[in-house]
């Protein structure tokens, strides 16, 4: 097995996979086996940021959706990192050397993307499907991008989207953000929440719709994943792309977010795990 986390398949898909879709008309998701990244600018712009970097391996996709959309020779102004999880920058190696171009990411994430840190291991003794129980195989090891990875801005404000600005979601990671565009209130949340049970491998592989908290086997901080939920909430988003599953729109939006941050004890966290039970000692 690679020591590199980048180079590490992961054996395992949906149906929604390699089929993109413009939830507006420039803000575009496109699902790449098990996680989501998303292309900010219109069909052909010049001005596009690509968000998340996808799985291992996923690199020439992510780079003929591109082209496809914004035309040969056009790299994206940046690439924005939600976080540094193995499945949201799987790609990033084979795009930079393709691209050339800045990472951005919260200044608590770069210690896992310049090599430094690891993040806290996959717990696979949460309760749950499947793919919680093999979740001892996934890389927790750090990358190192030293050379590209800059911090976002402290304002909060996005490099090349003036009309967007990021907003601090912990708890799946240190420096976990979302993307929010007030304007009319679309939001890219990452793994903040997500929309598929992802620790069951029948609805990872099904997509089949049900909003939950970030993935229970990979989040160490169910108290900040709490607050984070609920900053969100308060947001009061109309459409959403989440790092799983499919965009959300309307009042399954709006009702599902509501619901997950006044419950989300019973819906999001698991009864029992390394992590939980910490939480719960620190109570």
């Amino acid at each position: 097995m690679s020591d590199k986390p980048t180079d590490r398949i992961v054996p395992m898909t949906s149906v929604a996979s390699g089929a993109g879709h413009a939830v507006l008309p420039d803000v575009y998701f496109l699902p790449v086996q098990i996680v989501n990244i998303s292309f900010i600018g219109a069909a052909g712009s010049k001005d596009w940021i690509l968000v998340d970097a996808g799985v291992p391996k996923s690199g020439k996709k992510i780079i003929e959706e591109a082209e496809e959309r914004f035309g040969n020779d056009n790299p994206p102004k940046a690439i924005i990192l939600t976080h540094g999880h193995f499945d949201h920058v799987g790609a990033i190696d084979d795009l930079l050397e393709k691209w050339q171009v800045s990472v951005y990411a919260h200044k608590y994430e770069l210690p896992y993307l310049t090599g430094k840190e690891s993040y806290p291991e996959p717990d696979p003794t949460v309760e749950g499907g499947g793919v919680a129980k093999i979740s001892k195989y996934f890389p927790n090891e750090p990358i190192d991008i030293s050379g590209s990875v800059e911090p976002l801005p402290e304002d909060g404000s996005m490099p090349f989207l003036p009309d967007w600005e990021w907003v601090h979601t912990p708890g799946h990671t240190k420096g976990h953000i979302s993307l929010f565009r007030p304007s009319d209130k679309v939001l890219i949340a990452g793994d903040a929440f997500v929309n598929v049970r992802q620790d069951s491998i029948y609805k990872v592989i099904t997509q089949q719709r049900e909003i939950n908290g970030p993935p229970t086997y990979f989040t160490p901080d169910w108290e900040s994943a709490r607050e984070s939920v609920k900053i969100l909430n308060e947001l009061k988003p109309e459409a959403a792309i989440t790092g799983h599953g499919w965009p959300l729109v309307g009042e399954e939006l709006t009702g599902g977010l509501e619901k997950l941050a006044n419950d989300f004890d019973k819906i999001a966290v698991p009864e029992k795990g390394k992590y939980v039970d910490k939480d719960k000692k620190r109570d």
